[in-house]
């Protein structure tokens, strides 16, 4: 048995369905969550800070938005062998897509049936946190813009201004002393 790295470990992903404007662009409905706008797919690290992101229409199935993300990711980070999804992107269709696009280990962190109201599943309230980190940037509230890059460029900006704003933190001379 050979054990992964940090680095080859512990991706996540997840996507959320954000409502547009009447501005144009792309668009779509998402059945599942009510909502007509755009979705974004984003890829984290285990710590939650944004990897990749990749927005289309809401009208596209979670496991079938998956394969372009993770064929995308693979150029990017070569090295990465495991990623934790959440239950929608379940099933053969996606792990037969990703058959010949690198040595995946996809690991579903699915919520037991017998559970009642909200429940914590380990691994998968990373990639929730993160998009809640980036929904405090109001300009993500809804997706403003026309164009799907232009979206995609706020949602990088909104995450590369949270990382700066805590490592501006930790940096900071203490006052006082």
């Amino acid at each position: 048995m050979r054990y992964l790295s940090d680095a080859e470990k512990g991706r996540l992903r997840d996507s959320q369905s954000v409502k547009t404007t009447e501005a144009g662009g792309i668009c779509g409905y998402d059945a599942g969550k009510r909502v007509k706008g755009r979705k974004r797919h984003i890829v984290t690290d285990t710590c939650g800070f944004l990897l990749f992101i990749l927005i289309h229409a809401a009208d596209i199935q979670d496991r079938d938005g998956a394969v372009d993300v993770l064929k995308a990711i693979r150029f990017r980070f070569p090295w990465l062998r495991h990623i934790f999804a959440d239950g929608g992107y379940a099933g053969d269709k996606l792990r037969q897509a990703l058959c010949g696009h690198g040595d995946w280990t996809l690991e579903i962190i699915k919520r037991s049936d017998k559970a009642k109201g909200v429940e914590v599943l380990p691994r998968r309230w990373v990639v929730e946190r993160t998009f809640a980190w980036l929904g405090r940037c109001r300009r993500l509230a809804k997706d403003w813009e026309h164009s799907v890059q232009s979206s995609t460029a706020w949602a990088i900006i909104a995450s590369i201004r949270m990382i700066t704003r805590r490592i501006a933190r930790v940096t900071a001379p203490h006052k006082g002393f």
